[in-house]
């Protein structure tokens, strides 16, 4: 596999949210390119899953990209799968013990089992916008969730080399979805993951509430969850919570 090549990353000083910005431009008919970042010193209205309040804690990374997949790329939804891999890449190198870093579905980051970044993806048109969040200096305090930040090992990465990185990573991503297609993707995705088996509860859009042990993915990435009898239940869009965190 070829290098990957960051693109263009444009920084501001601040806005309401990296994400309602690239959405603004694309509904207003600007041609965003494929691969270019918008990252921001600090965000006045950041969002998360579900509507959530995204902190915007300085020296941390809070940036967004645009993907526009194409007629024989793999679906789109998938980039949440993708997005979270390229994540997991550009953060492990930069932990002492790798094995402390796992994904969690569909799309968070954790670092000894608290939440250390989310990701957002929002649909406009024929484009995808990718918005990272990551806890690079500091962790925000989210009742009844436990977070962390990349300070508990040692000095804050820079921001801006970590945004290089993580161009670099989506970018290599990007090229082994639409090169190799899906099941690639989940199969990395599950290695990176929390172990088969874990005990997890899973807050669905209608609110009801799916409690099982985690079985991976099934074959469009879709969660698979045990049931205490047996039954495997498939998810496809929920809030999704360790034990622990219930």
């Amino acid at each position: 596999m070829a290098e990957g090549k960051a693109r263009s990353i444009r920084i501001a000083a601040e806005t309401g949210s990296t994400n309602a910005d690239l959405l603004d431009a694309l509904r207003s008919g600007e041609r965003v390119p494929e691969g270019e970042w918008l990252v921001t010193d600090r965000q006045t209205a950041g969002r998360g899953r579900q509507g959530r309040d995204w902190f915007d804690g300085a020296g941390n990374f809070m940036g967004s990209t645009v993907v526009r997949p194409g007629p024989n790329d793999p679906p789109a939804h998938t980039l949440a799968l993708l997005a979270g891999l390229a994540l997991y890449e550009a953060v492990t190198p930069m932990c002492s013990d790798p094995s402390a870093v796992s994904l969690k579905w569909p799309n968070d980051l954790l670092l000894g089992g608290a939440k250390l970044a989310g990701i957002l993806l929002e649909r406009e048109g024929d484009a995808v916008v990718l918005g990272f969040g990551v806890n690079l200096a500091k962790a925000p305090d989210v009742p009844g969730r436990e977070t962390i930040a990349l300070t508990t090992l040692g000095p804050a990465p820079s921001r801006d080399l970590f945004a290089r990185d993580l161009a670099i990573s989506l970018d290599k991503e990007l090229e082994r979805w639409r090169r190799y297609g899906l099941e690639p993707i989940l199969r990395r995705w599950c290695a990176a993951a929390h172990a088969v088996g874990t005990p997890l509860s899973v807050h669905e859009p209608d609110g009801t509430i799916c409690e099982g042990a985690f079985k991976g993915l099934d074959a469009e990435g879709a969660l698979q969850i045990a049931l205490a009898g047996g039954t495997v239940r498939t998810i496809h869009a929920g809030d999704v919570l360790h034990a622990k965190e219930t």
